[in-house]
């Protein structure tokens, strides 16, 4: 019974809430009634279908924009991120508790084209995935991954064995300060799981900080990493932006958000999809943008580096009520000279072609390649490496860099598996190996210096 009671918790985590281990009976049974009340939610959603958010007409956009919390923008016109003349819009105030006042916004022209996906919801007003690819576990498949499938992850419990296999490094930053103000062209270190630091035009960018050693709202039970974070908040040089993908545990830890937000508060910008504002600002983050996908943003004094929230195929939920209640998305950060994708957490979909065709080529991409199996469980929402590689083509990237791996056991492939499928999914494209790398935790790579480009 108690393995049975583990694989339903282990789906439980691995379909992203990830939010505990079982403890008590009363728990497991309170787990399996928000697995199948999610699997039902789904199914209804399938029968009656989604309602696409409309396009908005010329008439209502600036009610629109008012609704979304564009603010603030300067006299002169602005330019889009391919460059179109962009109109000014007038002052308006968001009612939120996020106050910072200066913030630079631009008009929704990505979203109102008709050759992207937009973002959707369902009947009930929850945001829903719009593609034929996306597609949650059966009830026959949740019985059979709880009675049947073999867990092949085996991370040793011996720290020499993961020492020797998956060392974690001490970042550069730490060992030489000096180097963390040196602002690189372009350069990436992970820090574990789906956190990358990217210096890219001047900017310091963070993409979905945890650096707790669970990811769960407590840390006394809940998935473990089996390797810790290489650095601290406190270790890390400035940040200029955070960008989230999601609001699973495993991409939103409240314990990094609040030690980020004690540590550089306001002039931290914080860059989400629609429906997490709200939480950061009541975790007491000042400097909030929540966009839809195709909206774009930038940070308060460096205007030429624009935020694109762009579409992934993923779900949200982080409570027992609040299933896909906010977005999820990928980000596409635009520099004068260097341009960063990140694609947080995915499973494969058409839209990564469509960023591609608007954004590319990317110079860096940071891309999952773990938590894919079994792959009927895991296909709608976990990209395998192979799929990974996919969109590593589809957004133009000239070098990509894995992430999703290697820290936490979310699924049940091999843990070491991972990076080896990805090379041989690379020499079957006819793909340089160097051309999407992995890293050791806490290991940096720079991509671009300010003089020339490091990799062709």
């Amino acid at each position: 019974m108690e393995s049975v009671l583990h694989r339903a918790v282990q789906l439980f985590l691995a379909c992203g809430c990830k939010f505990y281990k079982y403890t008590a009976r009363p728990q497991v049974v309170d787990l399996f009634g928000l697995n199948f009340l999610y699997l039902t939610s789904l199914r209804s959603t399938s029968r009656f279908g989604i309602e696409p958010m409309e396009k908005p007409s010329t008439s209502g956009r600036t009610e629109l924009e008012e609704r979304r919390g564009l603010v603030e923008v300067d006299d002169e016109v602005l330019r889009g991120a391919e460059g179109g003349e962009v109109d000014p819009q007038p002052q308006t105030s968001r009612k939120t508790s996020s106050t910072r006042s200066s913030r630079k916004s631009f008009r929704l022209d990505y979203r109102l084209e008709e050759d992207v996906t937009k973002s959707c919801r369902d009947k009930h007003g929850r945001w829903t995935c719009p593609w034929s690819t996306w597609k949650f576990p059966s009830y026959s498949t949740f019985l059979r991954f709880l009675l049947l499938d073999k867990n092949h992850s085996n991370v040793p419990t011996s720290k020499e064995v993961l020492d020797r296999e998956l060392p974690v490094m001490i970042p550069y930053f730490i060992q030489n300060s000096d180097l963390s103000d040196s602002h690189p062209g372009l350069r990436v270190t992970w820090l574990g799981h789906a956190t990358v630091l990217v210096e890219l035009d001047g900017l310091n960018i963070l993409t979905d900080p945890i650096f707790s050693q669970r990811a769960s709202p407590f840390q006394f039970m809940g998935p473990k990493r089996y390797r810790g974070p290489p650095c601290t908040v406190e270790q890390l040089p400035r940040i200029d932006a955070v960008v989230i993908s999601h609001s699973h545990y495993d991409h939103l830890d409240a314990g990094s958000v609040a030690s980020l937000n004690a540590r550089f508060g306001g002039e931290l910008r914080w860059f989400v999809p629609l429906g997490l504002m709200d939480w950061l600002a009541k975790t007491g983050c000042e400097n909030v943008m929540e966009l839809d996908w195709w909206e774009e943003n930038c940070v308060p004094g460096h205007d030429d580096v624009t935020f694109v929230c762009t579409p992934s195929q993923h779900w949200s939920k982080r409570t027992a009520l609040d299933d896909n209640r906010s977005l999820w998305g990928s980000w596409s950060v635009l520099g004068p000279e260097h341009r960063f994708f990140f694609a947080g957490d995915t499973g494969y979909c058409s839209s990564f072609k469509e960023i591609g065709r608007r954004f590319g080529p990317f110079d860096l991409a940071a891309i999952p390649i773990g938590a894919y199996l079994p792959r009927d469980v895991m296909q709608g929402q976990h990209v395998d490496p192979e799929e990974a590689v996919q969109i590593h083509q589809d957004v133009q990237a000239k070098q990509s860099v894995a992430i999703h791996w290697g820290t936490f056991a979310l699924a049940y492939e091999y843990y070491l598996e991972p990076p080896v499928r990805l090379r041989e999914a690379l020499e079957q494209k006819g793909l340089r190996p160097e051309s999407f790398f992995t890293l050791h935790h806490g290991e940096s790579r720079l991509i671009a210096s300010e003089e020339e480009k490091v990799f062709d």
